[in-house]
């Protein structure tokens, strides 16, 4: 699994919720009404599910999930990313 993988593995999920509305991996989507706090813990679960991983408390701060980009570092930080 490489870092690019999860990224479009993410960003197809999110985009099965959000329709007609462009972002960037960078776009914090609580901030900009894309997401909410229900749907943040559909990311939780997916992410679990689709990656292997199980988050801690610490992890589950809505920081980790506020985009694609802090949805993928959070995923390396569990080590699912081979090793280069």
């Amino acid at each position: 699994m490489t870092q690019s993988d999860a990224r479009s593995k993410v960003r197809a999920f999110l985009e099965k919720f959000i329709r007609d509305q462009d972002f960037e991996d960078g776009d914090n989507v609580f901030a900009l009404g894309l997401v909410n706090s229900l749907m943040a813990m559909q990311l939780v679960l997916f992410l679990e599910k689709e990656f292997g991983v199980k988050f801690t408390n610490q992890d589950l701060n809505l920081k980790n999930f506020r985009s694609v980009d802090a949805m993928v570092e959070l995923l390396g930080a569990r080590g699912i990313f081979a090793a280069a």
